[in-house]
């Protein structure tokens, strides 16, 4: 199926100019018999930087996964209401998975480069999926696209476990874009740096919104206001087993979740009241 075929329409919450590319219409999301995530429905924006904000166990990651059907790798996980990108259903029989992580990357809150070179992390899923032109050119341009080819270019054979922890995530972004990904999902990816290394992830991802649609899930809600345009905030309820279900309570621009929230509960957690 081809997902380079667009058939997008515009987000209700996102200004006229803005497409839809990723769309979660009524998605819960079960692991067994057990629902994670009930009932979610928000549009993401193209070439925006859209945050997921919540308390721990409220269903931020498992709804992350879902847009790339990294659920479908837990035994049990199954997904009911519609995801889509570019119009497509992402769930359909005749869908490849594969293909989806192709178009939709994803970038892992530990940094996680593979045990080869600089070199061969950039390479390695471009030759995967008959990648044919220069691949030289590709490294340069993955790297510089992540902001480290200046820092690393000297040393492209030394293995990528070598560089800090704020390079080898960079290192993992440039990865990730290294296939051409339309998407890239990113999972807390500056919880485990530094304060300098974070600093520079989240300059990166304002550089990266030009080229790419990004999907952020952040506990730091300073973060999400400072690099996000759209946030959407997820909360999550007991059931009479004790099991936590996550929910979304509201989703708009990220100024105005920030500073004039709709909802109590969103008001509440961005105030530092709960969470």
């Amino acid at each position: 199926m081809n997902f380079n075929t667009s058939n997008q329409s515009k987000s209700p919450t996102a200004t006229v100019a803005q497409e839809v590319v990723l769309r979660a219409k009524k998605v819960s999301i079960f692991y067994g018999s057990s629902l994670a995530v009930r009932e979610v429905s928000l549009d993401i924006p193209r070439n925006q930087i859209t945050a997921f904000i919540g308390p721990s166990g409220c269903g931020k990651s498992t709804l992350l996964r879902c847009f790339n059907r990294l659920n479908d790798l837990i035994p049990g996980a199954r997904v009911e209401g519609d995801v889509t990108f570019n119009g497509i259903n992402l769930y359909n029989d005749k869908v490849d998975p594969v293909q989806v992580r192709r178009r939709i990357g994803m970038v892992f809150q530990k940094p996680n480069p593979f045990p080869k070179s600089i070199y061969d992390n950039i390479t390695f899923g471009a030759k995967l999926n008959g990648y044919r032109d220069n691949l030289d050119e590709l490294v340069e341009k993955s790297l510089r696209r992540a902001a480290l080819w200046d820092e690393v270019k000297d040393k492209l054979k030394e293995s990528g476990l070598s560089l800090s922890g704020g390079q080898q995530q960079r290192l993992c972004i440039a990865r990730a874009i290294a296939i051409e990904p339309q998407v890239v999902l990113m999972d807390e990816p500056a919880s485990a740096l530094d304060p300098i290394s974070t600093q520079k992830i989240e300059e990166l991802l304002r550089e990266l919104r030009e080229n790419y649609t990004i999907v952020i899930v952040t506990h730091n809600m300073q973060q999400a206001s400072r690099v996000s345009d759209m946030t959407a905030f997820f909360n999550a309820e007991a059931t009479e087993k004790g099991a936590r279900v996550g929910y979304l309570v509201e989703y708009d621009e990220t100024e105005k979740i920030f500073s004039n929230p709709a909802q109590e509960y969103t008001k509440d957690y961005v105030t530092g009241r709960f969470g």
